[in-house]
């Protein structure tokens, strides 16, 4: 039986499909999902609302970093956001109905960062100085400044929601 690569994404060479320029979103994509997976395999859902120290609980995180995927790769495709865009922004942070929420948010951002990987294959290099608006108030951006950025924001929160979870359930993440 193979063992799998233990290697971050970066270190396991360029992702399949994905330009040379977006190799670094991609890769920092990868290591999001795959860690927001393994630190919370076995997260007990009634602590995913809670909120040590009045920091965003782990739920938020959860929804925010689905949505700000959504949200910043539909302005690099020069669209505005739909209506479900907009409710999902104004739902991050509040708890929803349903069995086993922690799964169905990991799930839900398993699929956004897919998503966004199919996106990043179809990009083409020459579109990414392309002046893009950000929001209601259009706020400049490119289509590179804006695809890095997901990456980064994804990379901030995925940290504030590794260190909550681990101070909520210190088993969060562990061998154990």
């Amino acid at each position: 039986m193979t063992q799998p690569d233990t290697r971050e994404a970066w270190q396991r060479g360029p992702v399949p499909g994905i330009p040379p320029l977006l190799q670094p979103v991609a890769h920092t994509l990868i290591q999001a999902r795959e860690e927001v997976e393994r630190a919370l395999a076995g997260f007990p859902d009634h602590l995913l609302w809670e909120r040590p120290a009045g920091v965003a609980a782990v739920g938020f995180h959860l929804q925010h970093l689905s949505g700000v995927l959504d949200r910043l790769f539909t302005y690099a495709q020069a669209r505005p956001l739909d209506e479900a865009q907009r409710e999902a922004l104004a739902a991050e942070g509040k708890p929803f109905p349903g069995e086993q929420p922690v799964k169905a948010l990991v799930a839900r951002f398993a699929g956004q960062v897919d998503r966004a990987l199919e996106q990043l294959k179809a990009t083409d290099e020459q579109t990414l100085t392309e002046g893009r608006g950000v929001g209601r108030a259009q706020i400049p951006s490119t289509v590179l400044g804006l695809l890095f950025h997901a990456a980064e924001h994804t990379s901030r929160h995925l940290g504030q929601l590794l260190v909550t979870a681990r101070i909520l359930h210190p088993a969060t993440g562990s061998d154990s």
